[in-house]
């Protein structure tokens, strides 16, 4: 409804409540995604406390993955219609019930549960602060998405590192630290609420709704053409995510003997790369267009993907901060272009794509775990190598980029 209405006014006052607004957001970000990145960090622990299988761990990824795919398009397209100020501190306490559970749960049906609680307040949380971020983005909507993904990726990679320190070893009543984090994101996210309430007041006001983008002129099979690309393309990117973000500390312990909280500190490199890499795709495709992007940043990843599984330790650790640097970048150009295939749908289309990549997460988790059970890690790492040439399918994008002026 107000998607693509600019935040504040033309003021430097406006645009210095719109950055700390789109740094609001990107904290939030990443207290919530190192939360999240938290569950699979302590797999390890969890396997040996509670004797679980492979096939086991992947359901607990795909229980928190896959409630979160499930529920954010209806998320999305409900706010679309009836913004909601305050949905992403109540999506906050979701998490922190979800992680009290975790530290206590006394069984596997109880961390799965934990996993459902964490994986609906991320569902709450994602769509409706990713179309916040493009609210006060002052058309860079490129690197608007950067900066609300960078704080995400970077919470990621320090969900190990923190898990490593405060809970491995230590023992499962030790996630209960991790609630400050959550209850801090109650905090921050309940004053990005004020503002996004009176923001929300003075638009009625006085509205302003204006397109950002012109209606999109493609036909309506080409839009679902793209579409279906970019699903594929998503697909490619979050099931090898889903294999190391999953896998990557067992295949270390298994193929160089590494402890588990050794293999953390890899797991920590890779998942800050990728944090790293995060940033650079927004800004580049506000630059030089979201297409290119894509391209470079799925299909770019398959050279180094082809050779990890052929690498020593020291080489599967510079290949994996290669392949997270140039995977990172895909998935705000992703979104981007997505919105601008679908203008005036942000939440719906936020919704869908953050849905469906925590959905692909979560299943991927559950098969490759289930694959692992019945061959090896190393053969998962194998098969997954591949993934990344799906980006050939890239060519089929049409190009939404508009043209440059003729000097």
């Amino acid at each position: 409804m107000y998607d693509s209405v600019p935040a504040g006014n033309d003021s430097n006052q406006g645009q210095l409540i719109a950055m700390k607004i789109l740094v609001a957001l990107s904290v939030s970000h990443l207290l919530n995604d190192i939360i999240q990145a938290l569950v699979p960090a302590i797999y390890p622990l969890l396997k040996t406390e509670f004797a679980l299988s492979f096939t086991q761990i992947g359901l607990i990824t795909l229980a928190f993955q896959g409630t979160g795919s499930l529920l954010q398009p209806f998320v999305g397209h409900y706010t679309d219609r009836r913004p909601m100020p305050y949905s992403l501190p109540v999506g906050m306490g979701f998490t922190l019930g979800g992680l009290v559970l975790l530290a206590l749960a006394p069984s596997y049906h109880f961390i799965l549960l934990s996993a459902v609680l964490i994986g609906a307040g991320s569902s709450i949380f994602h769509p409706e602060a990713s179309r916040l971020a493009r609210l006060a983005s002052g058309g860079k909507h490129g690197f608007a998405q950067s900066l609300f993904q960078v704080g995400g990726n970077f919470g990621t990679s320090l969900g190990p590192l923190l898990a490593a320190v405060i809970v491995m070893g230590r023992g499962q009543i030790h996630v209960l630290w991790f609630a400050l984090l959550a209850l801090a994101g109650i905090i921050i996210l309940t004053n990005v609420g004020h503002w996004y309430q009176a923001h929300l007041r003075e638009l009625r006001r006085t509205p302003r709704v204006s397109s950002i983008y012109p209606a999109n002129p493609l036909p309506g099979r080409r839009i679902f053409t793209a579409l279906g690309v970019l699903a594929l393309l998503i697909f490619s990117k979050y099931f090898y995510l889903a294999c190391i973000g999953s896998y990557y500390t067992f295949y270390l312990i298994g193929r160089f003997q590494l402890s588990a909280s050794q293999a953390q500190l890899y797991l920590f490199l890779f998942l800050f790369a990728v944090a790293a890499g995060t940033i650079i795709g927004g800004p580049v495709g506000d630059r030089y267009g979201r297409k290119r992007v894509i391209w470079i940043s799925i299909l770019g990843a398959a050279p180094f993907t082809l050779m990890m599984p052929y690498a020593n330790l020291m080489g599967t650790a510079v290949l994996s901060v290669f392949i997270g640097v140039v995977l990172a970048s895909a998935f705000s150009a992703i979104l981007v272009y997505a919105q601008e295939l679908m203008p005036g749908k942000v939440g719906l289309v936020s919704g869908i794509f953050f849905g469906f990549a925590f959905g692909m997460a979560g299943i991927g988790s559950a098969l490759l775990g289930w694959l692992a059970d019945h061959t090896s890690i190393a053969h998962v790492f194998y098969l997954c190598s591949f993934l990344p040439l799906v980006g050939l399918l890239t060519v089929f994008l049409p190009n939404l980029d508009p043209p440059k002026p003729v000097r």
